[in-house]
């Protein structure tokens, strides 16, 4: 549940300083008026986002059992290369994502409602896909059958509106920079499990072999079933028997991606920091 619930909490609130780096900037510049094509925008981003998330879900059922395994983990591996590159661009964007959206708005002002709605509709949707995305394959390979997994996402996104709402008055300041470094760092952690309960589905589906080569079975140290078990797999999506391919993949992808990911080159300084800490406090 915990590993939804960060996923929920960095998606959500990724989109949420997306949205009040929008209203604030309009609300500084005294264009409130444009304000309502912006909402309207963000609106049917969501919308989108959650039925993107829904056709996945129930257009899966209908499917036979290898084509759910093949679709299922075909997405679970496009999921962790979009859920990546996000982790990836938003440390190197986010001090200057306020004056990237500002400037999208500049021009958007000049060209009427319709390129406000679109400008708010693409900065929030493609958030909003990513991350319907990612949880639908999170959600999946977490599953116990259990709500849980659904209701830590929920959770996640929650908290991260009531942090966004928070940010924009003022009432609450983090430095975002290394906010999104380690929360970075443990979706990495998250989306390596992800990546290889997706190559489990394909060999489920037959479209990969090596099934039945078990790098190792501690089922009956670890019980999938309990208490210690169920907390393995829900934040790490850790399974007791895992195949050699999966292993292999899985450590394929965790280390060098926490390599670079914290490599020096890539650390953001304290300079870097203040800007992040101010990015969505600015208001008129």
């Amino acid at each position: 549940m915990f590993g939804n619930y960060l996923i929920g909490l960095r998606e959500g609130l990724e989109a949420s300083l997306v949205v009040c780096i929008l209203i604030a900037y309009l609300v500084k510049t005294g264009r409130r008026d444009a304000l309502l094509p912006i909402w309207i925008g963000i609106a049917v981003a969501v919308a989108l986002a959650l039925g993107f998330g829904c056709a996945l879900t129930f257009g899966s059922q209908e499917l036979t059992f290898e084509a759910q395994e093949a679709l299922g983990g075909s997405l679970s591996i496009v999921a962790v290369g979009l859920v990546t590159w996000m982790v990836f661009w938003m440390r190197r964007t986010a001090r200057h994502l306020k004056a990237e959206l500002g400037a999208k708005l500049d021009a958007a002002l000049q060209m009427g409602t319709a390129a406000l709605v679109a400008t708010a509709f693409l900065a929030v949707g493609r958030e909003g896909l990513e991350t319907a995305l990612f949880v639908w394959a999170s959600v999946r390979a977490s599953s116990d059958g259990s709500h849980q997994p659904l209701i830590g996402v929920i959770l996640g996104l929650v908290t991260a509106v009531a942090l966004g709402w928070l940010f924009y008055k003022g009432t609450v300041r983090i430095n975002l920079a290394k906010f999104f470094t380690w929360t970075g760092a443990m979706l990495v952690v998250v989306a390596a499990g992800v990546l290889a309960y997706g190559v489990h589905d394909l060999q489920e589906a037959e479209f990969i072999g090596g099934l039945r080569d078990k790098a190792f079975d501690i089922s009956a140290t670890i019980p999938p079933d309990s208490w210690y078990g169920t907390l393995l797999k829900g934040v790490f999506n850790f399974q007791p028997d895992p195949t050699v391919l999966q292993v292999v993949v899985w450590l394929l992808y965790l280390v060098p991606t926490l390599a670079f990911f914290f490599s020096p080159g890539r650390s953001s300084s304290p300079k870097a920091a203040e800007p992040a800490k101010a990015t969505v406090q600015e208001r008129g």
